[in-house]
């Protein structure tokens, strides 16, 4: 029995073996600038032959050998460019093809074989090489933050050498009240999370952010997010969302929500909101994430926009969370 990736797999190489044979034949544009060529020679030779050749000397047959090869050469000219243009369509026409097959068939199996079914091999293949760049970046962040954590812990852990026996004083002032106020561009940087291992300024931004408890709280929830949702292939990067004016924003932030906010939910990747949905039903660990980060997001989001202008909360709806959070919320039916 054949098995239905292998069955794509097929239809693949076929459709890869057709495009490379027709990159390899004469197709219908060199034919026209074959033909093209020829019908300017022709008249070129006619002109010259029937014209009084007498007294030509070199720098009039210069001019006749250009006026005659060049017209051909940028024939030819125009027609490797169109044959060109043509190949690079036809390959990036086989690469989606080839990438949706791909999600489709790893759709089809979740649905199909549920959650103890292990993938295909060529497909869990594929999908480790599109997303380990993600991946590196994924890990560095988590490394971070664990090493963050474990930082923290120690520290509450130890003893003060300066209290030494003393008790220590309950003032009631939480740590938390004597740091500034995070501001709107690290708050933005934040949870667009670090771009690479380098990206210092990324990382300093989310240092800010993880000493503000609202923000930690909602950065820690979007990492658990992302993580888990690239587990199933989804990585925010891969998606491209409609962006929705500043007031649509607003008026989510004001408490609106059903339809006369459905432009905030612009994402529109089938595969991905499909993979997502199905992750919703079967794994309640994913769903009580989920819920937890959109309602984070909403009360997070609320606070922003009393101070964000237009341009901020544009810039916010790019990040990486306010993708998260319109995948989802498109899921759960928030839009609808």
């Amino acid at each position: 029995m054949t098995h239905p990736n292998d069955a794509r797999s097929s239809r693949s190489n076929v459709g890869v073996s057709r495009a490379s044979d027709s990159a390899q034949g004469f197709s219908g544009i060199e034919l026209t600038a074959a033909a093209l060529s020829v019908v300017w020679l022709a008249i070129s030779a006619g002109f010259f032959l029937t014209s009084n050749a007498d007294g030509i000397d070199g720098l009039r047959f210069l001019l006749v050998a250009m006026v005659v090869f060049f017209p051909v050469g940028m024939i030819w000219v125009a027609a490797l460019g169109a044959r060109s243009s043509r190949i690079m369509r036809e390959e990036s026409t086989r690469l989606q093809t080839a990438i949706d097959a791909m999600r489709q068939a790893y759709i089809v199996q979740k649905q199909s074989g549920g959650r103890d079914q292990q993938p295909h091999p060529s497909i869990v293949k594929k999908l480790e090489e599109i997303s380990e760049a993600q991946k590196k970046a994924e890990t560095t962040l988590a490394m971070f933050t664990s090493t963050r954590a474990a930082q923290i812990a120690v520290q509450a852990a130890s003893p003060d050498p300066e209290a030494g026996d003393q008790p220590a004083l309950a003032l009631g002032t939480p740590a938390e009240a004597l740091q500034p106020p995070l501001s709107n561009t690290d708050f933005i940087r934040a949870l667009h999370f670090p771009e690479t291992a380098s990206d210092q300024e990324g990382f300093a931004a989310l240092r800010r952010a993880l000493k503000d408890r609202p923000s930690a709280q909602l950065v820690q929830a979007a990492q658990d997010v992302l993580t888990l949702l690239s587990q199933d292939g989804i990585y925010m990067d891969d998606l491209r969302p409609d962006m929705a004016r500043p007031e649509f924003w607003r008026r989510f932030a004001k408490g609106e929500r059903g339809r006369t906010i459905a432009a905030l939910g612009g994402v529109r990747d089938r595969s991905s909101l499909a993979l997502a949905a199905g992750r919703m039903k079967q794994d309640p660990i994913f769903r009580d994430a989920a819920h937890h980060f959109l309602r984070l997001f909403d009360k997070g989001f609320a606070k922003f926009e009393e101070t964000a202008s237009d341009a901020e909360i544009s810039e916010l709806a790019g990040t990486r969370t306010a993708r998260a959070f319109m995948l989802l919320g498109r899921v759960t039916g928030t839009f609808d």
